[in-house]
């Protein structure tokens, strides 16, 4: 795997990631509740963190196999396989934690520019940096059919960056009154998202690429 395909994937889910969260900012929720939204460029967040990592069992270790390239050479194209039947899930490319964070902030960076809003820069990146530590300290302890749970998760973090973040500029603790309604609704957004990531890891799995 070289890094000019990396590159190339991390632009791509960068690029879907920006489309995502530019056109649901011109659709707002018919929410009295300041803030809440679907969160939907999220899943694409989350699917690049489990992108070619499947969680094994303490005795089922993951390991390396490789099966030979298309194109008949000695390169080999490396799959991460596990010892029991379900299928494999290959890792080209693959994308480390730090591609993922990567791509994270390069999204919100380029979101705030196009979206004409760059005040909400602050509150965006401290709800997603937050809630993508969280997603990753999750992900250890979750399958791949548990994807779900880390998008739950990783919502309700993001909220209460968001809230911190509020409550740090304009002085006010008040604000800190819409997080139970926020963590609430995130939930179900966070849910929702998770599956969305799940369900498009699923349905490539048995795709090679």
């Amino acid at each position: 795997m070289t890094n000019t395909k990396k590159l190339a994937l991390m632009a791509i889910l960068t690029a879907v990631a920006l489309i995502i969260f530019i056109v649901e900012a011109q659709i707002p929720l018919p929410v009295p509740v300041p803030g809440v939204k679907l969160g939907l460029a999220n899943a694409v967040t989350l699917f690049a963190l489990f992108f070619g990592v499947r969680k094994q069992s303490a005795s089922s270790e993951p390991h390396i196999h490789f099966a030979k390239s298309a194109n008949k050479t000695d390169e080999p194209s490396p799959c991460l396989a596990n010892k029991t039947d379900e299928p494999s899930l290959c890792l080209v490319p693959y994308l480390t934690t730090a591609n993922v964070f990567t791509i994270l902030i390069c999204r919100i960076i380029l979101g705030a520019v196009f979206s004409g809003r760059p005040a909400a820069f602050v509150f965006s990146i401290t709800g997603g940096v937050l809630a993508l530590t969280a997603q990753v300290i999750m992900k250890r302890f979750v399958t791949s059919r548990q994807i779900w749970v880390c998008g739950a998760v990783g919502a309700v973090f993001h909220n209460i960056g968001q809230i911190i973040a509020a409550i740090l500029i304009t002085g006010t603790p008040a604000i800190a009154a819409y997080l139970p309604v926020l963590i609430v609704v995130g939930v179900f957004t966070g849910v929702l998202t998770g599956l969305i990531a799940q369900f498009t890891l699923e349905r490539l799995r048995n795709t090679r690429l």
